[in-house]
């Protein structure tokens, strides 16, 4: 697995608004979406990454406040398979490069990410935690920036 994410990496300075639930959830990278192991998709607004497990084993938090082991995928929401070789579900993280361009987390690490955009393309980029809108002012290319709860 390599060395796992910081804990504090885990965790942002962001404020999420829109939900019941708003001040407790302030602070930890969000998921965007996910798929029980047989179940169907859930597009969330209040699920969150608690920790992690592997390296690409997250345990997260689900809409119905339960917590359970699910794997990362670097897919579009409406990609993410019901069923799987791990007999886990899925979820994905989306980010937004310093160009505005969609992609979603591949890989983790403590300061980077591997990504993969909708056109296939992969890269690494740096990582903030915060709403859309913080990372315009990061310079050159590279910068990323993960919705948090």
């Amino acid at each position: 697995m390599g060395r796992p994410v910081k804990s504090s990496k885990l965790v942002g300075t962001g404020y999420h608004t829109g939900t019941k639930h708003a001040s407790a959830l302030s602070g930890k990278i969000a998921v965007t979406a996910y798929r029980p192991y047989g179940g169907s998709k859930v597009d969330s607004v209040v699920s969150y990454i608690v920790s992690q497990r592997s390296s690409t084993k997250f345990k997260i938090h689900l809409e119905d406040s339960t917590e359970s082991v699910y794997q990362l995928k670097a897919v579009a929401p409406g990609s993410l398979s019901a069923t799987n070789s791990s007999s886990l579900g899925e979820f994905c993280v989306q980010v937004i490069l310093n160009d505005s361009t969609v992609a979603y987390v591949e890989k983790f690490y403590n300061r980077t990410i591997h990504y993969v955009t909708a056109a296939s393309a992969t890269g690494t980029a740096t990582y903030t935690l915060g709403a859309e809108g913080t990372d315009e002012t990061q310079a050159g290319s590279g910068a990323a920036s993960i919705d948090v709860r």
